[in-house]
């Protein structure tokens, strides 16, 4: 049995298309109807055969759907949630993928107080964006985090959990709460420092940017990998998930402080086991098959 017979997705970007695709691929008597507020991705859909229906209102996507997930940035989830209020059927089940959930989950409860919802945030992504950035294996044995608001329905948290595992993910359940914290630590901060890192290489007067792109070879490059991603969505992930992340950046600093000591003291013990530390959790990371263990973190060379 499927979980689902006619899923809408709302928001065709990379979440958005890739769970498109990956429902097609692994479902395929399922259908699905997309909709996204920009007309030009819309067009874009429609040229490139990403659902069975792409619909020019969000109220029209919804009318006979039993599944409704929106995958727009965290900033216009309320906004995507009005949209569809009108149209939405009383069965209906709403998810949204967003990578900061309470106060997600609050700002649709404005607007749709009887709802069922069971958010499910995939912890998987690129630096690329747009309805063309999408493939259907983006999900495979990544994470998905399902976040459902307290007393929510067992049987509809069931079935959108069936609909992830079959297309690929791990499932985890997390209280909202603690789902914005861990994501503060491990995908927003990254995202923060890169932003910052790239931003200061840039700035710099006495390195001119073409050096800095000469010479990016090392540990730089991995920085402008996520300082690339979409600036609307990091926008609002850091606005929606403010507290969080204020938290997290203050104990970065606090541990940034500790190794600034270390290195003007000259205390390379310190340094030493600080280092093997972090070396250990990127074992960790590989171990448990969240990265690539080839060399040069899998890139390939002429």
């Amino acid at each position: 049995m499927m979980p689902f017979t006619r899923i809408t997705i709302i928001g065709l970007g990379l979440i958005g298309s890739s769970l498109a695709h990956a429902i097609r691929a692994y479902l395929p008597t399922v259908r699905v109807t997309g909709h996204d507020a920009s007309p030009q991705v819309r067009e874009i859909a429609r040229r490139i055969d990403l659902c069975d229906d792409i619909t020019d209102t969000a109220g029209a996507s919804v009318v006979d759907a039993d599944l409704v997930i929106l995958c727009v940035p965290p900033g216009g989830m309320k906004a995507a949630a009005m949209a569809i209020a009108d149209d939405l059927p009383a069965e209906a089940i709403l998810s949204e993928t967003a990578s900061c959930q309470a106060s997600i989950i609050a700002a649709i409860r404005e607007v749709l107080p009887d709802v069922t919802m069971v958010p499910a945030h995939p912890v998987a992504g690129t630096e690329n964006s747009g309805p063309e950035a999408g493939f259907a294996t983006l999900f495979q044995n990544r994470w998905c985090i399902l976040t459902p608001p307290e007393g929510t329905d067992p049987i509809a948290i069931a079935r959108v959990e069936e609909l992830w595992k079959r297309i690929g993910a791990n499932i985890e359940m997390m209280d909202p709460a603690h789902h914005d914290l861990v994501l503060a630590i491990t995908s927003h901060l990254p995202h923060i420092i890169a932003y910052t890192i790239v931003g200061t290489a840039s700035d710099l007067e006495d390195v001119t940017r073409s050096e800095v792109i000469k010479f990016s070879a090392g540990g730089f490059r991995d920085f402008t990998r996520i300082a690339a991603s979409d600036p609307t969505m990091w926008r609002d992930v850091f606005l929606a998930n403010k507290d969080a992340v204020l938290e997290m950046l203050q104990r970065f600093t606090e541990d940034l402080t500790q190794l600034q000591r270390a290195i003007r003291w000259g205390d390379g013990e310190a340094l030493f086991d600080h280092f093997s530390k972090t070396r250990a959790i990127r074992r960790s990371i590989i171990e448990q098959g969240q990265d690539d263990a080839a060399p040069d973190f899998g890139r390939h060379h002429e």
